[in-house]
């Protein structure tokens, strides 16, 4: 009897050091950091080759006019996951953007742009299954929009490699559902391209997003919207 507690204790113990440490293992050692947010740091482009313009900026007479949305451009999600107690950061992205601001001396006059959610990725497929499915329902809302309804006033015409930080207010329609957002950006100029990148907090209901929770992974009620656009004047 002494020892069949001994091994019931034992199998107790293990089963707890399982369910907690596995989780631990695999954040921190198998799955890997997620990736960082985006920043004007660490923009990479090519849009030299594929904007279709090739005029470098400095030759330009102006910047007034369209700047269309090129290679390097990304956007996606950022959440919290819980697992047994343990955290880890989960991170889906696409470079699937359509879109275009006009330009006309310091003032963003009207905005643009379109994400195909169907593209968007993780580094999981199971996860991407729930969002693709349950969770965004792509299949009946395959797209997400920003649309700018007040004109962005920069205060100067951009210099080369200055970061400003202007705020865009418009309509974002996200799982068929359309709400005014005010998003803090960061802008560059850089080369022949405009760089901005930006985020957002989204709280899942208001959008009538379904919790992303799903079987022991916990996820809150909110999350970040992010974006990296590198734009190029058409």
């Amino acid at each position: 009897m002494r020892g069949w507690k001994r091994w019931v204790l034992i199998s107790g113990i293990v089963v707890v050091v399982l369910v907690v440490g596995g989780p631990f293992v695999y954040f921190h050692f198998i799955q890997g950091p997620a990736p960082k947010p985006f920043s004007l740091d660490t923009v990479t482009t090519t849009a030299d080759s594929s904007s279709g313009s090739t005029t470098p900026t400095s030759a330009l007479s102006s910047l007034d006019g369209t700047w269309k949305v090129a290679s390097g451009s990304q956007a996606g999600y950022r959440v919290k996951e819980t697992l047994f107690g343990q955290s880890a950061t989960a991170v889906g992205r696409t470079s699937s953007i359509t879109g275009s601001f006009t330009l006309a001396g310091t003032q963003v006059s009207t905005a643009s742009f379109t994400v195909d959610m169907t593209k968007v990725s993780s580094d999981r497929s199971q996860r991407d299954d729930q969002f693709q499915g349950r969770i965004m329902d792509t299949a009946h809302f395959p797209t997400a929009t920003f649309v700018l309804t007040s004109p962005i006033d920069l205060g100067s015409v951009p210099a080369t490699g200055v970061k400003v930080s202007p705020k865009a207010t418009g309509k974002l329609t996200l799982h068929g559902t359309t709400k005014t957002v005010t998003i803090t950006l960061s802008a560059e100029r850089s080369g022949n391209t405009i760089q901005v990148v930006g985020s957002t907090p989204i709280t899942f209901s208001d959008y009538g997003i379904n919790n992303p929770s799903g079987g022991p992974a916990s996820v809150g009620n909110s999350g970040t919207l992010e974006v990296q656009l590198v734009l190029a004047k058409s």
